[in-house]
């Protein structure tokens, strides 16, 4: 579980709570769940609008990537293709077959079957790369979910405000008239409890637009950023697997293989795997 996510998320709901105790407002003030279905139910239904049904349920499955720790373990899979590395320059490429079952990740794990049944690189690489730019069209497209929910949501909010400014003008204008014939035969009306009426119905109205900008700038982008950040992550590992994979068929020697693939790993990663290994020594 990434805490960065769980901690950010609660770390602002705790803010907007303590903004509003530090004021002595009421947090019944705050809530309203008509006001909060608009903004919500309207967010999702220009979503629907926006994407086709497939790509929704698709979400589903890719939210999680924003709530889960990640560690893609470089070093791993670098002494990994080490070991390929030196097994295929003894025996062939052919001898990989029988470590492709202890392989995880099923895009190196098909990317070295390829490079066993594959003897031009350059289509190899084409391959690779096409199937690359095919996992990153399908992150982009969980991202741009979120963000565009980012986006409705603020606009449905207003939506609601200004729904909720008509109706509270409306019901003042109407009782303007009764207000009137009081003050003309009695003097008795309560300006007080008119003017109190129509603060409470503009506070009303302007909860809309509180549920969306907290819906959008605290849940919504936030989210299609980590999204995004997490498919940086794993595109760069997978550009890190086909340098690996171009390497074993190449037949490359395996301190070249670590050599190559250690820059993609940060330098203080390298120097750590370095101490390390004088330490076995």
């Amino acid at each position: 579980m990434d805490t960065a996510t769980l901690l950010g998320l609660f770390t602002g709901i705790g803010l907007v709570i303590y903004a509003i105790a530090a004021n002595e407002g009421n947090p019944a003030y705050f809530w309203n769940f008509p006001s909060l279905l608009l903004v919500l139910g309207g967010t999702i239904a220009a979503t629907f609008v926006n994407y086709p049904m497939q790509n929704l349920w698709s979400v589903f499955k890719v939210v999680k990537n924003a709530f889960r720790r990640t560690d893609y373990g470089y070093q791993e899979i670098i002494d990994k293709f080490s070991e390929l590395a030196g097994k295929a320059r003894k025996s062939g490429l052919i001898a990989l077959e029988d470590d492709l079952k202890t392989i995880q990740d099923n895009f190196m794990r098909k990317g070295i079957e390829l490079a066993i049944n594959e003897k031009d690189q350059e289509r190899l690489r084409n391959y690779l790369n096409l199937e690359l730019s095919n996992i990153q069209k399908r992150h982009t497209t969980g991202q741009e979910i979120f963000f565009y929910m980012g986006t409705y949501s603020p606009a449905f909010g207003m939506v609601g405000t200004i729904v909720g400014l008509i109706i509270m003008m409306n019901n003042f204008t109407m009782q303007k008239a009764d207000t009137l014939s009081a003050l003309s035969n009695a003097f008795s009306f309560d300006i007080a409890t008119q003017f109190k009426t129509l603060l409470s119905g503009m506070g009303l109205a302007l909860l809309t637009t509180f549920y969306g900008l907290l819906l959008a700038n605290l849940i919504f982008i936030p989210i299609g950023g980590k999204l995004k950040r997490r498919s940086d992550e794993e595109i760069m590992l997978k550009e890190f697997m086909i340098e690996g994979i171009l390497c074993l068929h190449n037949r490359d020697h395996p301190l070249v293989v670590r050599e190559k693939l250690n820059t993609f790993v940060p330098a203080k990663e390298r120097k750590e795997e370095k101490a390390h290994s004088t330490t076995k020594k």
